[in-house]
């Protein structure tokens, strides 16, 4: 009996973490003329690079303070673009995480 409520106990865990991982992996979807209208936009309208002493590195995940101002971009609609660390990256503005670092030349 012990055996059988530890396998559903550990199977239920299994489970468990298969699913957090999977919510936790938000992949998010950008045409290739969105990350050029992106990369056109910032070089158009160049931005102040925002430094944020609490963040060592921009990646993906990155929660972003209210203090960086977020810059909408005409027709990327969803996201809202920021320069922090001097990285362009796209922001969902209701979490104001990054959602993807565009890479400039």
């Amino acid at each position: 009996m012990k055996r059988m409520i530890f396998g559903v106990v550990a199977a239920i865990a299994w489970l468990g973490t298969g699913t957090l991982a999977i919510a936790q992996s938000t992949t998010i979807t950008i045409s290739p003329e969105e990350e050029t209208t992106v990369t056109k936009y910032i070089t158009e309208h160049p931005m102040t690079s925002a430094d944020v002493p609490d963040v060592t590195s921009v990646t993906v995940g990155t929660e972003l303070p209210s203090s960086v101002e977020l810059h909408t971009v005409p027709s990327v609609q969803k996201y809202r673009v920021a320069v922090i660390k001097n990285r362009t990256v796209l922001v969902d503005p209701g979490t104001r995480k990054v959602v993807k670092v565009i890479e400039t030349k």
